[in-house]
């Protein structure tokens, strides 16, 4: 693919200008642009998509449910809409959503075996989606219930990273990743819980965006799994994943959250000014062993000397996590029984979420409440570093991703120990409720990628948006692609990947 190295006038990032090709045409907002151009038609863009998909199920393995003939009908009226001169945000523009979202006539089934039954209306980010013009290719595989950071499972099998297929793309929206890293989507939506959006975003060389909670609405849940989970963007650039939060953003009545709005891609434009960065290394407590990957430590530490050098103040300083995973396990395992009394058959629950879910109903009651209040103390003890600092820089996860199969048949204790322990960076600020975001940060020494975090205060994410973009000007990470992804479109003759 050829470059154009000209300069964005909005942004001062190099601009990428890959020609109008629909297998050409590889960004979020590269494509919008290209179909209000009239360019490339939307029939084109999710033919080449579904084509993708199809190409590459059999190794990825990156998609639950796939909307062929839906997604055609679709962009067919959106072609329509186009010539008559309508225009929207990402009309015509194909994304993926994850299995925990209901998409009218599809089943949601987060992972977990069984037939169920299709949902009979769209939840509020679909609804959203749509009034933006987009076109819902598919649901993107996850965990079982979203409890791991694999994507594993009896249900749907394994989902590999494309960057090296006999590695995970982490989880638990492994899947909306892995179809974004093999360029089967442009960008798409995950849920991030305990770092369900951001570990496969560092794991699959991608940005990924945990916003501020009740930023998406997780409608027609009020909220979602006791209030940490959030629904955030995995892309390949900042500006792709600014576009698609600003459009999946906004509240649905019933919301129990509602923050007030920001401008995610305006951020992306905006200088973020000189900024006092703190650096990182310590793990909320979890009485476990945490040890960090050298090469982890390494790509961070060249994620901050690059901050340095972009005139930011960076310097080693650590929050006060106090206990937050006492709050934090109530409320996740509580979130993972109310979920599972909505599958149809619970003898096809791993055994795992059968303990957890058991776990959840002995501390649901006083336990959960008391985990709950104790939420604003922790806001108030760990954002105590927000005085002194604006920016938190921590590694996504501690480890390079794991190989398939490492975590997916252990016992209970032994997946939480690891999984802790390859994931300790992620879970406190889903407690916090506060945004954060994943960017790429290199690779390992076997070529796996790796991530680091931005974290911030509440309704921090325009900071980290506008940091995160210039960062991205800085290392140009969006020029890295998998080995053997699925190449450009010749007629009807597409690469098969790895």
């Amino acid at each position: 693919m050829s470059v154009d190295e000209s300069q964005d006038s909005a942004t001062g990032a190099p601009a990428r200008h890959t020609g109008t090709a629909a297998g050409e045409l590889e960004g979020l907002a590269e494509q919008s642009r290209a179909l209000a151009d009239g360019s490339v038609t939307s029939t084109a863009l999710v033919r080449r998509s579904l084509e993708r998909i199809e190409a590459t199920q059999s190794t990825v393995n990156a998609f639950r449910r796939v909307r062929a003939e839906a997604a055609l009908t679709e962009a067919a009226e959106a072609d329509r809409r186009l010539a008559a001169g309508e225009r929207l945000p990402l009309l015509g523009v194909p994304v993926a959503v994850k299995d925990d979202t209901d998409v009218a006539g599809e089943p949601t089934a987060f992972g977990c075996a069984g037939e169920f039954p299709p949902k009979e209306r769209d939840s509020e980010v679909v609804r959203r989606l749509r009034a933006a013009g987009a076109i819902i290719v598919g649901k993107t595989n996850a965990c079982e219930l979203g409890q791991w950071p694999f994507t594993e499972g009896p249900a749907f099998g394994n989902t590999c990273n494309p960057w090296n297929l006999a590695h995970t793309p982490g989880g638990s929206s492994g899947g909306s990743a892995a179809a974004v890293a093999a360029g089967l989507v442009a960008a798409a939506l995950g849920t991030d819980g305990a770092g369900s959006v951001r570990i496969p975003a560092a794991w699959s060389h991608l940005v990924g965006i945990k916003p501020q909670r009740g930023r998406i609405s997780t409608w027609p849940d009020p909220e979602a799994f006791q209030g940490i989970t959030g629904i955030g963007p995995l892309a390949r650039t900042v500006e792709d994943a600014a576009l698609l939060l600003d459009v999946a953003a906004g509240n649905h009545a019933g919301d129990l959250h509602r923050p007030p709005a920001i401008a995610a891609r305006e951020a992306v434009r905006r200088d973020p000014g000189r900024l006092r960065i703190a650096l990182s290394w310590k793990a909320a407590t979890t009485f476990t062993r945490k040890p960090l990957h050298p090469d982890v430590r390494a790509a961070v530490t060249d994620v901050a000397r690059a901050l340095a050098r972009l005139g930011h103040f960076v310097e080693e300083a650590e929050p006060d996590y106090g206990l937050v995973g006492l709050a934090f396990v109530p409320r996740a395992t509580v979130g993972v029984g109310e979920w599972a009394a909505r599958v149809p058959d619970r003898s096809l629950l791993d055994r795992r979420t059968r303990g957890s879910a058991r776990l959840g109903r002995l501390l649901s009651g006083p336990v959960l409440r008391r985990a709950r209040a104790a939420e604003r103390r922790q806001q108030q003890r760990i954002g105590a570093l927000f005085g002194p600092y604006d920016v938190l820089l921590t590694p996504t996860t501690a480890t390079p991703p794991p190989r398939i199969g490492t975590l997916a048949k252990m016992s209970g204790w032994r997946t939480d120990q690891a999984m802790i322990a390859a994931c300790p960076y992620a879970w406190p600020w889903n407690v916090l409720g506060w945004p954060g975001v994943s960017v790429p940060a290199g690779f390992s020494a076997d070529g796996l990628p790796l991530g680091a975090q931005l974290l911030g205060p509440a309704h921090g994410e325009p900071r980290l948006i506008s940091l995160a973009a210039q960062l991205e000007a800085e290392l140009r990470w969006y020029e890295h692609r998998p080995p053997d992804r699925p190449g450009r479109i010749d007629g009807a003759v597409i690469s098969r990947g790895a």
